[in-house]
């Protein structure tokens, strides 16, 4: 296992939430997501995972650009080419279930 580092901003506030977390393992994506926090707070849930989604392409962006000199404008065209590909011809199932809560 490669756990990745907790955010030093995450460290610090007390309050800080973790929504995702992605592995590849077995051969497969494997994910928990914290489903319900933005409409449990008043927020449609498809929209703002929409942006924390965008959020976090920027962020793989500016990361490549940083560590390998990858335009980052070019790197989220990319990107978002590639993710609706995927979502309009699936490479494979996104399979399992969901449970609420966490441990």
């Amino acid at each position: 296992m490669k756990p990745l580092v907790i955010p030093p901003a995450a460290q610090r506030d007390e309050h800080s939430i973790q929504m995702l977390s992605a592995w590849i393992a077995e051969r497969g994506q494997h994910c928990t997501i914290k489903i319900g926090f933005w409409e449990e707070n008043g927020h449609d849930e498809a929209k703002a995972w929409g942006v924390f989604l965008a959020d976090t392409v920027r962020h793989i962006a500016n990361g490549l650009q940083e560590k390998h000199g990858k335009l980052a404008p070019e790197t989220t065209a990319a990107i978002i080419a590639s993710f609706h590909q995927e979502l309009g011809k699936p490479s494979s199932e996104a399979t399992g279930s969901f449970s609420d809560g966490h441990h």
